[in-house]
C-alpha cells in the first residue's frame, strides 16, 4: 500500500503558515537496505535531470573518455544542467571539435540561459540562444559522440529504440537494480528518454553509484569516474553559488548533488562519509507541487524546498560537519522570509523528523 506524500518544508507569514510544500524522501544504502523514509519511498516519479551521471555511463564504460580525449571538465558538464554562462558554451562547443560534430546536430533545442550576465547580453543585443546554450547541451554532445565512437546513426539518437538509448536504459537498470519492463518511459524537456522509477530504486542507484563495489569492474570504473569529475567539477553541473555546486564543493569528495526538474534532487554520499566502515548511500527526494523555480532581483534562479529539505536530511544523517552546515547556511535548512523592503514577514522550515 502507497503512503501519501507528507509535509516537508513550510513557510510561515508572521505566526500563520502559508504554505507547505509536500514530498517523499527515501535514504537507501549500496547494500539495497532503506535506511530512512519520509513520505512514500516506493513513489514513482521521473529523475528529469538528476538521471544525466546515470546516461553518461555506457559512452565512460566503453573508453569514450580516452578515445576523445575528455578533460574531467568535460565529463562534469556531460551530466549537468547548466546554466548556459559563457564558461559553459565553451566547454561544450570544445568538446564538439574534439569529436568532429556541430551544434546544429544536437537536438535538444534552445532557450535563454539562466546565468545573469549572459542573459542580460541575449535581452539586450536581441540575440537568439542556440542550442549550446540549452542546460542539456553537455549531455546532448557526449550522447552524440557515444554514437559516433560506436558507429551508431547520428540523426535519430534520441529514438528510444536507438542503440544508444537502449545502452543507456540497459545500464540505468542494472545500476538501480530494476527490471527495465518496470521503468516507465518519458520523453524529458531536452527531448532525450526519460526514466520514472520508485524513490526507493532511484535512491539506490546514487548509492551504487557512488559505491560500486558490486558492479562488473568496467561499469565500476565508469561510475568512479563519473563521480569523481562531479565532485571536482560542481561548477560544470550547475553554476557557481548554486545548491547543485555549493554542496558538492563543501562535501570535499563525499557528497555527489544532482538536481532535476519538477521537484526531483538525488544526493549521494560516499563510502566513508557517514564513517570509516560506512557504505555509499544515496537519497532521493520528490517534492510533489514541483518545487518552482523563482528568480531573484539579481537574475538568479533559485528553489525554494529543496535545498533546504536536503540539508535538513544531511543533517538528521549527520552527514555535515558544524563547519559544513554554516557554509551552506544561505540554503537553510530554516530561512526567514523578507519582503522587496528586506523586512523579515515570517520562515520557510523543514517538518519533517526520519
Amino acid at each position: 500500500m502507497m503512503n501519501a506524500p507528507q509535509p516537508l518544508l513550510e513557510v510561515t507569514r508572521g505566526k500563520v503558515v502559508e504554505a507547505v510544500h509536500y514530498g517523499s524522501i527515501a535514504v537507501v544504502d549500496s547494500h539495497g537496505k532503506l535506511i530512512a523514509s519520509y513520505g512514500d519511498p516506493r513513489v514513482v516519479a521521473f529523475l528529469r535531470s538528476s538521471a544525466k551521471p546515470f546516461q553518461a555511463i555506457p559512452f565512460v564504460e566503453r573508453g569514450g573518455v580516452e578515445h576523445f580525449k575528455y578533460a574531467e571538465a568535460e565529463l562534469s558538464i556531460s551530466c549537468a544542467s547548466h546554466i548556459g554562462s559563457a564558461m559553459h558554451a565553451q566547454t561544450v562547443a570544445a568538446m564538439q571539435r574534439k569529436i568532429g560534430i556541430e551544434e546544429s546536430q544536437l537536438q535538444c533545442g534552445a532557450h535563454l540561459p539562466d546565468d545573469a550576465p549572459m542573459f542580460k547580453e541575449f535581452i539586450t543585443s536581441g540575440r537568439a540562444p542556440t542550442a549550446n546554450f540549452n542546460n542539456c547541451s553537455g549531455k546532448h554532445t557526449t550522447m552524440l559522440a557515444y554514437a559516433k565512437l560506436r558507429g551508431y546513426s547520428l540523426d535519430d539518437y534520441l529514438d528510444i529504440d536507438h542503440p544508444l538509448q537502449q545502452d543507456i536504459l540497459a545500464s540505468f537498470s542494472d545500476v538501480c537494480l530494476i527490471p527495465t519492463p518496470d521503468i516507465s518511459l518519458g520523453v524529458d524537456g531536452c527531448s532525450a528518454p526519460n526514466f520514472a522509477i520508485p524513490l526507493f530504486n532511484a535512491a539506490l542507484g546514487v548509492a551504487r553509484l557512488c559505491d560500486p563495489r558490486a558492479l562488473t569492474e568496467p561499469r565500476a570504473s565508469a561510475c568512479r569516474k563519473i563521480t569523481a569529475a562531479m565532485m571536482a567539477h560542481p561548477e560544470m553541473i550547475s553554476g557557481y553559488g548554486e545548491f547543485d555546486q555549493q554542496l558538492m564543493k563543501t562535501g570535499e569528495g563525499k557528497i555527489l548533488c544532482k538536481r532535476g526538474a519538477e521537484g526531483f534532487q538525488i544526493v549521494g554520499l560516499m563510502p566513508g562519509a557517514l564513517g570509516n566502515d560506512s557504505p555509499g548511500m544515496g537519497i532521493a527526494l520528490k517534492v510533489t507541487d514541483g518545487d518552482p523555480s523563482r528568480m531573484g532581483g539579481n537574475l538568479n534562479w533559485s528553489s525554494r524546498a529543496r535545498p533546504a529539505v536536503m540539508l535538513e536530511a544531511l543533517r538528521q544523517l549527520g552527514a555535515l560537519s558544524t563547519k559544513q552546515e554554516q557554509a551552506l547556511a544561505a540554503f537553510g535548512p530554516a530561512l526567514k522570509v523578507k519582503n522587496h523592503r528586506g523586512i523579515v514577514t515570517g520562515q520557510s522550515q523543514p517538518v519533517f523528523e526520519f
